[in-house]
């Protein structure tokens, strides 16, 4: 669902399965915005945000986490924290202002 709305919003998609795979085509591709689910198998997107933060080639990434969790991540020095269930247009909107100013993104 997200997806397909991002990609009528007209951004351009990469999709990976998991957390392992997102990271090999973070090295691929030139990546504006990460949106990462933390419930990713392989490797977790937790795992993963701190992947993108300690590489010197990714950590300018702007990261949206889209979770279901109550837990608490006011620690991760990601753009935006984003609780299930959201509307895709909220997703396009974070995007979108991650895209317009690198700003924080009110949760």
């Amino acid at each position: 669902m997200y997806r397909n709305a991002l990609g009528f919003a007209g951004f351009d998609i990469i999709e990976a399965e998991d957390g392992l795979s997102a990271l090999r085509s973070l090295d691929q591709y030139l990546v504006d915005v990460a949106i990462l689910d933390l419930m990713l198998p392989t490797l977790s997107g937790l795992a993963v945000q701190q992947e993108i933060a300690a590489n010197t080639h990714t950590r300018n990434i702007q990261v949206i986490i889209v979770t279901g969790s109550n837990i608490n991540l006011d620690h991760l020095d990601v753009s935006c924290v984003l609780r299930k269930p959201i509307s895709p247009d909220r997703l396009i909107d974070a995007v979108r202002n991650c895209l317009g100013n690198g700003a924080r993104v009110p949760t």
